[in-house]
Parts: structure tokens; sequence; C-alpha cells
């Protein structure tokens, strides 16, 4: 499947020959169950699917890689209820009050009862390592989960230094130059979709609007009063629509029917659809990098 957010991180060209030895290194990571005492578990599982031995799949200088956890559905409330009740049942078959050590022994005699019966949840991260410009680009627009996906890569190469994006041009303000001018740079065009907020207050006012046309008095007018652009929907060579934060996360990407159509009709296999989807999708996400690397000034580590 195509990726609907885009997380970025950035390695040095010595960095890149680790990047051949992902299958081997990943294979000591790859997921198992999670276990009936365990919260939880992470590791990798295959691109291809859940019947494939792979854990990566290269086309070209990408590679890609899903990062998987199982975790087992405990809500602390219902450990909490079922301490109250025991406690409470102590209190008036004994008569006397639960000392603090021995209500930590109840807990966990309720959570060693309850953790074997308690539904487990898998939940998936995909990502790509580009080799030859240096970006890792994972599939979500929480950085924290990018960042455990990045963890997980250093854990099993040993060491991985991929950095967060340093712009050298700020992208609130290039973001907010793009709105009150009314014109994206070349290539660029104005989307449907803002959130502008006052810098100087944390707790100042926030507006959000979508499906509407940004070249308006009304949005002109909060510009005019000290709000910058947050977010800003973008198109990109009317091939791309996405929502760009001044984080440069890029959220909400979708693909025109303009590259939908140069999908292949019916592929041969699901590897050979896979290949197809995975060529198709960071050739064109290369092209929107390197421009939001030209524009904001996106230095690949030295």
């Amino acid at each position: 499947m195509f990726f609907r957010n885009l997380t970025l991180f950035r390695f040095s060209t010595e960095v890149a020959d680790d990047v051949s030895r992902l299958d081997e290194a990943l294979a000591g990571h790859r997921l198992r169950p999670v276990g009936p005492m365990e919260m939880s578990t992470r590791g990798f599982v295959s691109p291809l699917g859940p019947a494939e031995d792979s854990l990566t799949h290269t086309v070209g200088h990408y590679t890609k890689v899903v990062a998987a956890s199982e975790s087992r559905m405990l809500p602390p409330s219902v450990v909490n209820d079922e301490l109250a009740k025991r406690v409470q049942k102590i209190a008036e078959n004994e008569g006397r009050k639960v000392s603090s050590r021995e209500r930590k022994k109840l807990k966990d005699d309720v959570l060693n009862e309850l953790l074997p019966r308690a539904f487990v949840r898998q939940s998936r991260t995909a990502a790509y390592v580009d080799a030859r410009n240096g970006w890792v680009v994972v599939d979500t627009s929480s950085r924290r989960a990018a960042e455990d996906v990045l963890s997980m890569l250093r854990e099993a190469l040993g060491s991985f230094p991929a950095v967060p994006l340093a712009p050298e041009e700020s992208p609130r303000v290039l973001l907010t130059r793009w709105l009150a001018s009314g014109e994206a740079p070349t290539g660029f065009a104005l989307g449907d979709e803002v959130e502008l907020r006052d810098p100087a207050t944390a707790s100042g006012g926030v507006v959000r609007g979508r499906l509407l046309d940004l070249d308006t008095d009304e949005v002109r007018e909060h510009l005019r009063a000290g709000k910058q652009v947050f977010r800003l929907g973008l198109v990109f060579d009317d091939r791309i629509s996405f929502v760009l934060g001044e984080d440069l996360v890029v959220r909400k990407l979708k693909f025109t029917d303009v590259v939908l159509d140069e999908q292949p009709d019916s592929p041969e296999s699901a590897a050979a659809e896979l290949d197809a989807n995975l060529a198709l999708m960071t050739l064109e996400h290369g092209s929107l990098l390197d421009k939001l690397a030209q524009f904001f000034k996106l230095p690949r580590p030295e």
C-alpha cells in the first residue's frame, strides 16, 4: 500500500553501506508472539506478507521494512476495579485495612490472572531506506512512532546515525510567505487546507480550515493579525496532494489520478505488484523530497 504520511530522517553516505546488510541484521529481530505473561513484544515482519520469510524488500536503491509490535490489551481501569473488589472483600471478611505491601501483592496476583486472558493487538509501521540519497521515510505522522522504528533499526544494525531534519530555512516562515503571496514555488500549488496560529502565545487562537479557497480576504486577515502557517495543503506537479507541517512532516499524502493511472493493470503475482507499487511510490516521493530539500535547505549529514 502507498504511504499516507511521511516522517523523514537523513543519514550520511558513510552510513549507506549498512543498508546492504539490513536483511541479515533484522533476522535476529523478527517479531515473536507476545507470551502469556508479557505486556508486549516488538520486531520486524515481512513486507511481503505473513507467509514470507524475508524481512526486507528492495527495489533499486530503496529497501522497505515493516516494524511491528504485539501488545496485550489490559486497561488499567480493569486491573484497578478487580483490585478494589479484592481489597473490599478483605475489609468486609476480616475487618481490617489492607497494607500498601499487601495491596501491591494483590495487584500482582490480579495481573498474573488477567494478563494471559487479555486480547492481543498487533500494530505495524512501514518504512523504507533510500540508500542513494540518504533518506529514511516512515509511514506515520507521529514523531514518537517514527523514532521507535528508527530505534529498532539502530538496535538491529548496532548503529545507524540517521537524524531528524535540520532545515536551514524556517518552514513556518516559508509556508506563511507562500500563503500570503498566494503563490507557491514552481512545481507547487496551494491546496485546500490550512492551520494558522499565533506564534507569540502557546495558548493563542488556532484557525483550521479544510476544503476551502486559501486565496481569500478572510485568510489574509488572519495573516495580517500576526498568525503564521503551521500546516499548509499543497499539490506537487499535479501528481501528489499533501499537507506539510512546520515540523516538515508530510501528512494526508495522496497520489492524483495522473499517478494512479500509471499502475499496472494486472500484476503477475503479489510480489510483482509490490515491486511495481514500491517503485512507483518511491519515484514520486523522490521527486517531492528533492524539492523539499531544495526549498528548506535540508542538507545530508556529512
